[in-house]
């Protein structure tokens, strides 16, 4: 048995609301095990014997039907998780957040590049490492800010998902 993670994409914000006890319930009802949540923004621990990309159609069908939304998950195994945790290139500073990207194959560099087109507030900073999107903002910037505009476009929802840095260390206690 493998521990993984589902990052989901867009709960519990702009109308997508679900009890993340009704998420678990579709998960086990799945073939996952071991089932969990942490935080109500969309992160499952579970277990299974499965690969993260046959999990994620499986889930993301799942959670489709069940919930009557386009569901988009982000996969990840307990190491990767530990690894995209550890690899964060900026310091915790007491004003600022540090935020990770999970997504398709090279939206990272699609991030990268609009990063680098936006006009950033002091401070601000974004990098990729090991293919994962990493952005330090100054709190009360996130979504003010010309990336975080950015982050909403459609063309980009089924293609990432953003936690804060913070939700990887509550994550990695609870595996």
């Amino acid at each position: 048995m493998k521990n993984f993670c589902a990052f989901l994409r867009g709960v519990n914000v702009k109308g997508t609301n679900m009890k993340m006890a009704d998420v678990c319930k579709v998960f086990s009802n799945a073939g996952a095990e071991n089932v969990s949540s942490v935080l109500a923004s969309g992160n499952i621990l579970f277990q299974s014997e499965k690969d993260a990309v046959e999990l994620k159609s499986i889930l993301e069908k799942e959670m489709s039907e069940h919930f009557s939304y386009d569901a988009f998950l982000f996969i990840k195994n307990e190491k990767e998780i530990s690894d995209i945790f550890q690899n964060d290139p900026f310091p915790v500073i007491d004003d600022f957040h540090n935020y990770v990207f999970l997504g398709s194959e090279n939206v990272e560099q699609t991030l990268l590049e609009e990063f680098e087109k936006s006009s950033k507030a002091e401070g601000e900073k974004g990098k990729i490492v090991n293919n994962i999107f990493y952005w330090q903002v100054p709190k009360g910037q996130t979504l003010d800010s010309t990336f975080g505009k950015i982050l909403g476009r459609k063309s980009l929802k089924d293609k990432m998902t953003s936690r804060n840095i913070n939700t990887f260390e509550k994550i990695i206690k609870k595996f």
